[in-house]
């Protein structure tokens, strides 16, 4: 007979991998392409909004009109009329705003000091630029910035705009101390960035005391042009004269050879 054979233990049923459902992909899209990182909107609108356009014409308007009025009246000559306890306002807002109608600061600080005196014609001077430096930062920066903002382009536009905004008091200290620099234009080129007004306005009034010292000493001493007083000014304006006409002429773009 022969020996019964052995019977094989049953074996388990095999394990069966299901395979996880594929993450969908766009129509279209290459799914072994690399992933991207998701686009990011600019910080600013490419184009500016119909509203901040309109702002930025009302803007205009307001300096023309203060230019324009510069027609129908001579500031010089209401500085002059002026008497009594009203003179020091009077002179406080005629500086203010012949400074909104881009009146040279030069001949302003001139006339503070051929009516005032030295004495007297230093802190004024330097409190009319602080009005006239904050009414430009005030409207600059409620009418124009919101338009003018997204025309910042280029590479010199983007870095002054940096500095401006994260090195305010530094950089508009330095904007004021530099004689050739012109003083309008400094307002607003300030109302337009991220600066702050504190900072702004205290960069002003110290960055302008030089400048302004020295023509007032001048037109204070005019009428005597020998004075020690007069030619020291007269010195000083001429060195910060050449000074700005250096410094323009080693920034000006150079040919490459």
């Amino acid at each position: 007979m022969h020996a019964p054979e052995p019977i094989a233990a049953p074996t388990p049923p095999a394990r069966t991998t299901v395979p996880a459902p594929a993450a969908p992909t766009t129509a279209g899209a290459d799914p072994e392409a690399p992933a991207t990182a998701p686009h990011r909107p600019s910080p600013h609108p490419s184009r500016p909004s119909r509203r901040a356009l309109l702002r930025l014409g009302a803007l205009f308007a307001v300096l023309a009109a203060a230019m324009a009025s510069l027609l129908l009246w001579d500031p010089s000559a209401v500085l002059a009329a002026a008497s009594g306890p009203w003179r020091i306002p009077i002179a406080l807002a005629a500086y203010g705003f012949g400074s909104m109608a881009f009146l040279p600061r030069p001949a302003m600080n001139a006339g503070m000091g051929l009516l005032f005196g030295s004495l007297w014609g230093v802190p004024l001077a330097v409190a009319g630029s602080a009005i006239g430096a904050a009414a430009a930062f005030v409207l600059g920066r409620s009418l124009g910035r919101e338009a003018l903002r997204p025309l910042v382009r280029g590479r010199v536009l983007t870095e002054i705009d940096r500095r401006l905004s994260e090195q305010g008091f530094r950089s508009v200290l330095l904007i004021r101390l530099f004689p050739g620099a012109p003083f309008q234009a400094g307002n607003f080129a300030c109302a337009f960035s991220g600066v702050k007004f504190w900072p702004y306005l205290l960069a002003t009034v110290i960055g302008v005391v030089p400048t302004t010292t020295a023509y007032v000493v001048a037109g204070a001493s005019a009428s005597s042009p020998t004075s020690p007083a007069f030619l020291i000014s007269a010195g000083v304006i001429a060195t910060m004269c050449a000074f700005s006409a250096f410094s323009l002429w080693r920034a000006r773009p150079r040919r490459s050879a």
